[in-house]
């Protein structure tokens, strides 16, 4: 029993002269990282791409069809495959009939749109709105940001549903066959 402790002391004593007398060499050493992943996860962030704020503008042009629905067109400096809800409102009985639609070159349509007996005179308001980033595109996305942080301009608020920025345009329009006395700001749109 005494050879076996004298072993165990003079190893003991070995690991302890070995540990005392590592240098700074290997204490840089162990703190390396040792992977490539490690190696990148160690490297600062490189800044944040600056994006220029996009300063939306959208219009639309209504008309009937010969079947009295109607058919709203647009454009937009949204970029390409942006999707867009279009909802047409009669104001009156707050009835609505709605499509999506997408961006093409700067250009939407939707319709038509109106009951198959086509749509009885009196105020319509069509609404055009690109809904949260969210359900975007990645090209989208990557334009207006994952919240919708670069949309910018008088069309610009805040989602509903606190999902970052929308765009939101509304027109109103009269639909008749003869224009109606009217101090709102209206679109006629008449029979043809």
């Amino acid at each position: 029993m005494g050879k076996t402790l004298g072993y165990v002391g003079v190893a003991l004593m070995g690991t302890l002269l070995l540990y005392g007398c590592s240098g700074p060499e290997e204490e840089v050493a162990q703190h390396q990282p040792h992977s490539v992943a490690e190696e990148r996860a160690s490297e600062p962030e490189p800044p944040a791409q600056q994006v220029e704020p996009l300063n939306v503008m959208i219009s639309t042009a209504a008309f009937l069809r010969p079947d009295r629905r109607l058919m709203v067109e647009g454009e937009t400096n949204l970029p390409n495959d942006a999707q867009l809800q279009v909802v047409v409102e009669r104001e009156i009985s707050r009835v609505r009939w709605q499509e999506r639609t997408r961006v093409v070159n700067g250009k939407f349509e939707a319709g038509p749109l109106g009951s198959g007996s086509g749509l009885p005179d009196g105020n319509y308001l069509v609404t055009v709105q690109l809904g949260e980033a969210a359900v975007q595109p990645e090209s989208v996305q990557a334009r207006i940001g994952t919240q919708g942080e670069y949309l910018a301009g008088e069309l610009i608020s805040q989602s509903r549903h606190g999902l970052g920025q929308v765009a939101t345009y509304s027109r109103r329009f009269l639909v008749g066959s003869e224009p109606r006395r009217t101090r709102d700001q209206v679109d006629v749109i008449e029979d043809k």
